[in-house]
């Protein structure tokens, strides 16, 4: 009877978690559902095809990521409409999740086809368990905006949340992050989580302080999610400064400040400070000392 009610169902949309680094968390009601729908819409069709190579599935893939999610997603929701069944995969972890695959399910939402999902992975909750901070209330974040402007106006909104946070970042921004954060809440604690259910998986806990030291002298690796303790069990006020802690700095100050706080090179400092002054680097860079000249 469990094999009955576990059959897959055409004119269906499943959401299926895959794993996020190790290959025995994926689930028997997920293989079975790789292996008996009619496609698979994944992230990375060549990631997804080793993964279904591991399980031994032969499967249909298409395409379903960030740059072709409008017209691929008119695609799979007229197949489903057809009456065919799809599985909807990242590259790892939970669908739908700081995830384009949001949009195919507001879209089947909106067209009245039935999703579901196959519950696993999902590196937000994991890296949240293993934290050691407060679980009883949280706020996921995801990846802040690289947007200059954009991510300072995200940061003021947050930076009374009283809740633990969960961040989302890349290696080649995670110095960046740690010094935003730091300059927006202050010290507070912090869980810093890579390579999750891997070999060499690694949960630091620290202070934003200690992460900021810790990451100017190792280079980050890997992907990483951040748990930062919100701002009431903190205990600590927020810093004492405007919401732009450069408003009132020279050009020169700001370029400074941002080598220092964020661990970034004298060029990439200039140009976050000109986009975070809505000028051109060429602008800024006349406004800037004698010699530094505009470099190609």
């Amino acid at each position: 009877m469990a094999e009955e009610k576990n059959r897959v169902i055409g004119g269906m949309l499943y959401l299926v978690a895959t794993p996020i680094g190790n290959m025995s968390d994926i689930s028997a009601r997920a293989i079975k559902v790789l292996s008996e729908v009619d496609f698979v819409a994944a992230e990375d069709t060549r990631n997804t095809m080793r993964l279904l190579g591991c399980l031994d599935i032969k499967q249909r893939l298409i395409s379903y990521h960030e740059h072709n999610r409008r017209e691929r997603g008119e695609e799979i929701i007229n197949r489903l409409s057809l009456g065919e069944s799809c599985a909807l995969v990242t590259d790892a972890g939970m669908p739908a999740i700081s995830d384009p695959g949001a949009d195919l399910v507001k879209l089947c939402a909106e067209r009245g086809i039935p999703v579901t999902v196959i519950p696993g992975c999902c590196a937000a909750v994991t890296a949240l368990a293993l934290s050691g901070l407060s679980t009883t209330r949280f706020s996921f974040e995801g990846f802040l905006p690289v947007d200059g402007g954009e991510r300072k106006k995200r940061l003021a909104e947050i930076a009374h949340e009283r809740r633990t946070m969960i961040f989302y970042e890349a290696p080649h921004k995670l110095i960046r992050t740690l010094g935003d954060l730091l300059s927006t809440f202050g010290d507070r604690k912090i869980a810093i989580c890579r390579e999750l259910t891997k070999i060499n998986e690694e949960i630091l806990r620290t202070t934003l302080e200690g992460a900021v030291a810790l990451y100017h002298e190792k280079k980050p690796r890997g992907e990483y999610v951040l748990i930062v303790e919100g701002g009431e069990e903190a205990g600590a006020a927020l810093p004492a400064m405007e919401q732009d802690p450069t408003a009132d700095m020279t050009p020169e100050e700001r370029v400074d400040y941002y080598c220092r706080t964020q661990g970034v090179a004298r060029m990439a400092a200039m140009k976050l400070v000109a986009k975070d002054m809505g000028i051109s680097k060429s602008e800024l860079y006349r406004m800037l000392l004698p010699g530094d000249e505009e470099k190609s």
